[in-house]
């Protein structure tokens, strides 16, 4: 028995397939393109984002029999927005991804005008522009044509997921799970379901919203004339961090991942218990079960991560990949004292600075690229301890960090990172955790495990990295780190 799981990721969508003992058996990737139409603002292409499905799956099906699979799993950037046409499926604009900071204004008129306390309050979440409702309000206001068909019930909104899942079922379904609906500013964490205050504050029609249903059992069916012939239960669903929480097995609370990808996310299950954090953190929902319960989790959200690489590969074309990262910067020593501060699309948790942008400071003639990858691989590490620091302290409470994600493929990051929170790193043997845990969902919902537990015995490790830096040395290059971005905060009006 084995399960296919779609992870439908910011840069382009993995399609996997996970056998009983949770080992990978197949694997398809396929980017898609990413628009910038000015700067600040990113954005996807729906029908591109469905072309990569397809495609990802294609690949998969090259080198695997269909008729073994079970059941279908899908995991998602969240926070990203679609609308699309309920008859025809198809996008009459481009999506609002994640990243884009248009809303910057429209969150600082909400906070001026006082709702800030109330949506954090209902939310967990804070008025930033990271968050899918303000992007929902600024369409209303831009695009007035576009949004009365909103209104009028024509257009569906919805996130990545409820956009798959339409699509997988030529329209039959409109749905999302707990994970992505909180990320909307839209949700009520406490009471499970859609607000219509909030719906009312940021002007969504509620019946534009998907359905709730819970992360596993039976949600829905792909249509084999739209899904390549496929007539597979759609039976596990979940936002890609909460996903690579549950692939990396933390159920119990108090268990922490980070997952290094577009962005960096680390995320601390605290069971029925809504967290509540004056620094920055949000609280999350984790997972709902079919009985009804809620798991939740609090969360560090930072922007730019595995994105400042693919800078560096794209943007400014010091490396021809993402793996040439490590073995270029083991090429010197230390970064010559220059720090990255990547920025590129302001800073997330624990500062909070839509404005800010990103800086390199203490370039001399002697940096060379090499210098400048390593700060990078640096800045991922200094980023996460910002958020285990606000947490509890750098490494306090935890025994080990469990990492995932592309880049916990670079021992050198690994290796730095746990140098600079001050506990053991471990990456599992496989670190496509956010596709798996879509894959545990989705087997879950269909049978082919019985438990949690039953999951548990198929997380192996791959490698520990322990902490070899001196703690003053670790400490000294934190301090600069955190002068650098004093430096890159306000930076943009």
């Amino acid at each position: 028995m084995s399960v296919l799981a779609i992870d439908a990721g910011t840069t382009g969508v993995t399609a996997v397939v996970v056998e009983h003992d949770g080992s990978i058996a197949a694997k398809g990737y396929e980017e898609f393109a990413q628009h910038f139409p000015r700067p600040g603002w990113v954005e996807h292409s729906p029908e591109e984002i469905w072309q990569a499905t397809l495609q990802a799956v294609r690949d998969v099906l090259q080198g695997y029999d269909a008729a073994r699979l079970e059941a279908v799993g899908i995991t998602n950037q969240r926070e990203t927005v679609l609308l699309w046409d309920r008859e025809t499926l198809g996008s009459p604009r481009r999506a609002i991804v994640w990243q884009d900071r248009r809303t910057a204004d429209l969150c600082t008129r909400l906070r001026e005008a006082g709702h800030e306390q109330r949506v954090s309050e209902l939310t967990g979440l804070r008025l930033d522009p990271y968050f899918s409702g303000t992007k929902l309000m600024w369409l209303a206001e831009n695009e007035p044509h576009t949004w009365a068909l909103v209104e009028s019930g024509r257009y569906a909104i919805g996130t990545v997921d409820s956009y798959l899942i339409a699509r997988m079922t030529r329209g039959t379904w409109h749905a999302t799970d707990v994970s992505n609906a909180c990320r909307t500013l839209l949700f009520d964490l406490a009471a499970g379901d859609w607000s219509d205050e909030l719906c009312a504050l940021f002007g969504v029609p509620r019946d534009a919203l998907p359905e709730l249903v819970p992360n596993w059992g039976e949600i829905a069916t792909t249509d084999p004339r739209s899904f390549l012939d496929l007539s597979l239960p759609i039976s596990g669903l979940a936002g890609d961090q909460q996903s690579a929480l549950f692939g990396q097995t933390c159920f119990d609370e108090g268990d922490s991942k980070c997952t290094y990808g577009t962005g960096s996310f680390i995320l601390t299950n605290t069971g029925s218990t809504i967290p509540h954090s004056d620094a920055g953190l949000l609280a999350t929902a984790a997972w709902r079960s079919p009985d009804g319960a809620l798991t939740y989790a609090s969360e560090g959200a930072i922007f730019v991560t595995g994105a400042a690489v693919q800078w560096l590969r794209d943007g400014l074309q010091l490396v021809g990949s993402a793996a040439e990262t490590e073995p270029l910067a083991r090429t010197v020593p230390d970064t010559g004292g220059v720090v990255f501060v990547p920025a590129l699309t302001g800073l997330g948790a624990p500062h909070w600075d839509p404005h800010a942008r990103g800086t390199i400071v203490g370039i001399t003639r002697g940096t060379t690229r090499a210098h400048l990858v390593r700060a990078t691989l640096e800045a991922i590490a200094f980023e996460v301890r910002d958020v285990l620091e606000t947490l509890a302290g750098a490494g306090a409470g935890l025994s080990a960090l469990r990492v995932d994600g592309g880049a916990s493929a670079n021992n050198l990051l690994c290796q730095i990172q746990a140098d600079q929170i001050g506990v053991p790193v471990e990456r599992p043997a496989t670190v496509e955790t956010t596709a798996l845990g879509a894959a545990f969902l989705a087997g879950l919902g269909a049978g082919v495990w019985d438990s949690t537990d039953d999951l548990r015995e198929t997380w192996t490790l791959d490698r520990r990295f322990e902490p070899q830096l001196d703690r003053a040395a670790a400490d000294a290059a934190h301090a600069q780190w955190t002068r650098a971005v004093e430096r890159s905060k306000g930076w943009a009006d």
